[in-house]
């Protein structure tokens, strides 16, 4: 089937390269402006301005879908989620209002090990009753790409139950879906005063299980103080790397420990959060091939400070952006709100902020060949939006709801 957009305000984010955005590129935000956009089946097969818009294409098309002064924008890609979880933490959010910290929740038993306790308890399929409707609001408010992480399991059952529920989400949607493996999230209370049984129990056990199995794509880890070391991380992104795991890992969120340089080190394909970072460690990424993928919703709502994007950007590192869904400190898969917190807080441009969201996110998760930017050949998977004047005017008006359509492989979401 063949469907032809016209009268399309702006087509923006025309990338045909493969390679992250960097620095100056960035901002460059490829478009045009009154033009129309044809798809075949799942693909873009052309698009072109109006004014050039010949009436034989027009009567080709099966459905003609006026835009009527809409943008067409490149959907959402979402590279870091925790989206399989039970039960909320509203409760935690009322402790944080009055002045509870990340850590100290965590050392009361709260954080990461309730969510867990949820997990535990909940069958398999009332996991994925509660992940597939999350997913359905996201892949509606324009996420059309995800990775989910496990994590909140804890047990190696419980790990392999949650990567098999993002395994089913795969089978049921048709946006594509990367799964992590987090078995080093949080310490479970049993191996309290023992965390590196439980890292030996990640390696020699969870990880050959879920990777015989087919569950994972990557293993992640929470280097953190309180958390998981250093030399944790390395130990389970070397046991990945012999299962053919890549590593996606979470670094400098709460204190700079020296976590990025050695994740970038031993072949990290992503470090996710960066609140904290030094110079040194900016230029270290900076001449790295690894993504840094930022998450603003997380630093606002736990009110930390946001990565130094200016510097990361400057510098040349690659960037991408992600919502960090999750029932602690990123309860939203809302990636609009994620764009606007990144130019607000931020100070990134929404070209640049719009291309960290859709096509640098794509290259974390080796998408670009068919997801990320609007090119011929590329996946039909895009926002349509209700009229507006331009880019700018989406992340100004955050308030708003700007989707009129979202498709997904050609197909209405």
């Amino acid at each position: 089937m063949q469907r032809l957009f016209i009268h399309i305000a702006e087509l923006g984010g025309l990338h045909t390269g493969h390679a992250p955005l960097r620095g100056k590129e960035l901002a460059h935000w490829p478009h045009l402006r009154n033009a129309w956009l044809l798809t075949n089946h799942d693909r873009i097969a052309a698009f072109g301005a109006m004014a050039d818009l010949t009436p034989a294409l027009q009567q080709q098309a099966d459905e003609v879908v006026d835009v009527a002064g809409g943008l067409l924008l490149p959907g959402f890609i979402d590279a870091h989620t925790h989206l399989v979880h039970a039960g909320s933490r509203e409760h935690e959010f009322l402790m944080k209002l009055q002045g509870a910290t990340y850590a100290s929740i965590a050392a009361a038993g709260g954080g990461i090990l309730s969510t867990a306790k949820a997990v535990q308890t909940a069958s398999e399929d009332e996991l994925c009753t509660l992940a597939y409707k999350r997913l359905q609001q996201a892949i509606g408010q324009g996420t059309v790409g995800f990775e989910i992480k496990s994590g909140y399991g804890l047990t190696v059952a419980d790990e392999l139950k949650m990567l098999r529920v993002i395994q089913r989400l795969q089978q049921m949607v048709s946006v594509p879906i990367k799964a992590s493996l987090l078995g080093a999230h949080a310490i479970p209370p049993n191996y309290n005063t023992r965390r590196k049984e439980w890292v030996q129990i990640v390696v020699q056990e969870l990880l050959p299980a879920a990777a015989e199995a087919g569950l994972a794509d990557y293993v992640d880890v929470f280097c953190e103080e309180g958390f998981f070391s250093i030399d944790d991380m390395l130990a389970i992104m070397a046991a990945g790397k012999k299962h053919g795991l890549a590593a996606r890992v979470h670094v400098n969120q709460l204190t700079d420990s020296g976590a990025v340089e050695a994740a970038i080190a031993a072949g990290a394909c992503t470090v996710d959060h960066l609140e904290q970072m030094t110079d040194k460690t900016i230029q270290q990424l900076a001449l790295a091939d690894t993504i840094g993928v930022l998450l603003p919703t997380a630093a606002w709502f736990l009110r930390l400070p946001f990565p130094p994007v200016r510097q990361l950007i400057s510098a040349g590192a690659a960037i991408a952006l992600a919502s960090d869904f999750n029932p602690g400190s990123s309860p939203s898969s809302n990636m609009h709100w994620v764009l606007a917190l990144a130019c607000v807080q931020m100070k990134m441009t929404p070209a640049e902020a719009w291309n960290a969201a859709s096509f640098n996110a794509a290259c974390s998760l080796g998408w670009q060949h068919e997801l990320g930017s609007i090119a011929i050949g590329k996946k039909a998977s895009f926002i349509v939006s209700r009229p507006m004047p331009s880019l700018e005017y989406w992340p100004y008006a955050f308030g708003s709801n700007h989707i009129a359509q979202v498709y997904v492989n050609g197909q209405l979401a």
